[in-house]
């Protein structure tokens, strides 16, 4: 089977729709509704999630996603200056990991969702 695929747009819930809303586009998001309870968060043409009005313990606090990022060093100290981790109480903000194919950094969304920034070697 051959794909000829021009994204990919997995699907995450939110606790709080308008916290995890605000919360993507301080992150530099771009949102684009869709209805009152899903907008598309769109991080470049082609990458991007929805996000539904909808809570899942069990499914939130076990979804994770990986965005390659250019460089981690420079992410970490975006993330740092942008302050979510304070701003927002349940965000969570680690130290870079270093592993032997790459670097990444991970950052729990305010609903728990674990985001993975890495760079590969």
């Amino acid at each position: 089977m051959e794909h000829k695929a021009k994204s990919i747009r997995p699907f995450i819930g939110a606790k709080d729709f308008k916290e995890s809303s605000t919360f993507y586009k301080e992150l530099g998001f771009k949102e684009i509704p869709i209805s009152h309870n899903m907008s598309y968060f769109e991080v470049h043409e082609g990458y991007g999630f929805y996000l539904q009005d909808a809570y899942v313990k069990d499914w939130v606090d076990n979804t994770m996603l990986f965005l390659e990022v250019d460089s981690v060093d420079r992410y970490e100290a975006e993330l740092i200056k942008l302050d979510l981790h304070n701003k927002y109480k349940r965000v969570k903000l680690s130290s870079i990991v270093r592993n032997d194919w790459g670097s990444e950094i991970f950052l729990h969304d305010p609903s728990g969702i674990l985001w993975h920034f890495g760079e590969f070697h």
